[in-house]
């Protein structure tokens, strides 16, 4: 399999150089680069919104059967051409390449799922004051849309927001992630094969603040769709507020896991340490703030470590390769700050603390114990294997810290309680909430947060809101 030919995707065509600034592209792994992408001129951003603009107003009127049949198409494309696109996505952000597919596979599933429920964006009538009159409500497409997606799950969100603006009736401008950029150009590719119509899908490169204030700015952009860091969100949801542009941002997150001493102790520990290794932290939605009940501390500790250092770390092309590499030279950079300073405000190492002596960005896993509420790893979204575990002794407690700061997107709780399950479930400030399981992000499940995790949500039958505007009609038979 060879690496994807990298390029911008404007109004139906595929670009390559032809002139343009490229940057490099590196393989997590070697910390080498391997490929070059090129970036979007000033003219290509206005092609783009031209392009969009245009097709928008003949796709916002086609049938929703021939938008899910282009769904479909979509959808059995994925299948087929999954394993390259995996591959590629191990070259350039990392993760081992069963995750990789795994992303891949479930991005199907995603395309069906918005095949089927843009069949059912319904509107309704309403019951008149009078007989002569008859009101209804429609709902209808917002227009252009400019979307901004991550490195850590390259095919899995640029896609989500493809397919709940394409089923919306919405035509859309997508600014992927530089840094792994194989993956938004094989969904190009699958979306063109398809049969969807020039303009209505539109990928560039650049420099991401010279990128989004182009976009956002431009009066064509109806919609702003967002995943990444709070920090930056802000920025963009400042720009979107100035224009008055409709927003879905779905931000950081420092998901809580409250381990009750009724729970499945070591069950707990083995399926968190696992879930926590999944990209190598590099989740939003990835637990990181452990808070264990003072009886079932120990033996929780013990084997969420015993299992957690038994991952083999490597490079994702390896078979046996169980963790990848951090995606950046950042990433370890920051893994080892947020380390020295737990240290230094009192909490024990257990296990790992330390760039790995090898080529690449690798950093083990590692467990720290006694973390202070006050130190960075508590406050500050680690996004990599480090992990705090800390006592505690009753519940009101616990919520009080799990909710102590302005992220709310996920978390999680482990119980044997209805009770605690109910009680936890309805005080925990967050968007979603797993019960002694992660069963979150899911084609049928909606998937965003609240305070500073950001507004809006994707997946589920809420997917299309942030892409539908209300349009109420009343129309009477004659003038009164």
């Amino acid at each position: 399999m060879s690496y994807e030919q990298l390029a911008l995707y404007i109004d139906g065509e595929f670009l390559a150089t032809d002139g343009r600034v490229e940057q490099d592209v590196i393989n997590p792994a070697d910390g080498q680069a391997f490929a070059r992408l090129p970036h979007a001129t000033k003219q290509d951003l206005d092609r783009a919104l031209t392009a969009a603009s245009r097709a928008f107003q003949s796709w916002r009127f086609t049938s929703p059967l021939e938008r899910s049949g282009i769904l479909r198409k979509v959808a059995a494309l994925i299948r087929e051409r999954a394993p390259a696109i995996a591959r590629n996505i191990t070259l350039d952000q990392g993760k081992p390449l069963a995750e990789a597919l795994q992303e891949v596979t479930t991005c199907a599933e995603h395309a069906e799922w918005h095949a089927e429920e843009c069949r059912r964006i319904y509107g309704r009538v309403i019951p008149p004051r009078f007989e002569s009159v008859r009101q209804m409500v429609i709902r209808e497409p917002i227009g252009v849309c400019a979307a901004f997606t991550p490195w850590n799950f390259p095919f899995n969100q640029a896609l989500r927001k493809a397919v709940a603006a394409l089923g919306a009736g919405c035509t859309l401008i997508l600014k992927g992630p530089e840094d792994s950029p194989s993956a938004v150009v094989a969904m190009a590719r699958i979306f063109h094969d398809a049969g969807l119509p020039p303009g209505c899908l539109n990928i560039v490169w650049g420099v991401p603040s010279e990128i989004s204030s182009h976009l956002v700015a431009s009066p064509v952009v109806r919609k702003i769709s967002f995943t990444g860091s709070t920090a930056v969100g802000k920025q963009l949801a400042a720009l979107a507020g100035s224009h008055m542009k409709r927003m879905t941002m779905e931000l950081g997150g420092h998901s809580p896991v409250l381990v009750f001493d009724d729970a499945d102790i070591e069950g707990a520990a083995r399926f968190m340490a696992r879930t926590k290794a999944r990209n190598a932290g590099q989740v939003c939605m990835a637990p990181s703030r452990f808070f264990v009940q003072e009886k079932a501390y120990k033996r929780f500790v013990d084997a969420f470590v015993g299992e957690y250092t038994r991952l083999r770390v490597g490079d994702g092309l390896e078979a046996e390769t169980q963790m990848g590499p951090l995606a950046h030279e950042r990433r370890v950079e920051s893994m080892q700050s947020l380390v020295a300073d737990a240290r230094e405000r009192g909490a024990a190492l257990i296990c790992g603390g330390e760039r790995m002596p090898r080529e690449g960005y690798f950093f083990p896993p590692t467990v720290m114990s006694g973390v202070p509420d006050d130190a960075r790893l508590m406050k500050e979204e680690p996004f990599g294997p480090v992990v705090p575990i800390s006592k505690f002794t009753g519940t009101e407690e616990v919520l009080a810290r799990a909710n102590s700061l302005p992220f709310g997107l996920s978390s999680y709780v482990f119980t044997s309680s209805i009770a605690t399950a109910t009680h936890v479930t309805n005080r925990l400030e967050a968007g979603m909430v797993g019960i002694n399981h992660f069963g979150l992000a899911l084609a049928e499940t909606p998937l965003g947060g609240v305070k500073d995790s950001g507004m809006g949500s994707e997946g589920g039958t809420e997917t299309f809101d942030g892409y539908l505007v209300t349009k109420f009609v009343s129309q009477a038979s004659m003038v009164p």
